[in-house]
């Protein structure tokens, strides 16, 4: 069975200033043996440096979905 076929496991990461591990976070995520998955992470509102972090990550793989939300919520 190819990774088309498998259902989509979509995993949602939240994340408020987590500059200090989100990048470990995603790799674990993405080093899954499970072919067919989508990271969605929701900044919110980060003061730190994880929607860098993040959006460098998102450009070498297009499983991760960044949504910046402009204030802690």
């Amino acid at each position: 069975m190819n990774s088309v076929d498998m259902p989509l496991v979509s995993v949602v990461m939240p994340s408020y200033n987590g500059s200090g591990f989100i990048e470990a976070s995603l790799l674990s995520v993405l080093e899954q043996e499970y072919p067919n998955i989508e990271i969605i992470v929701v900044n919110d509102g980060s003061t730190d440096t994880t929607k860098d972090i993040v959006a460098s990550l998102q450009e070498k793989n297009d499983r991760i979905l960044l949504i910046n939300s402009p204030a802690n919520q």
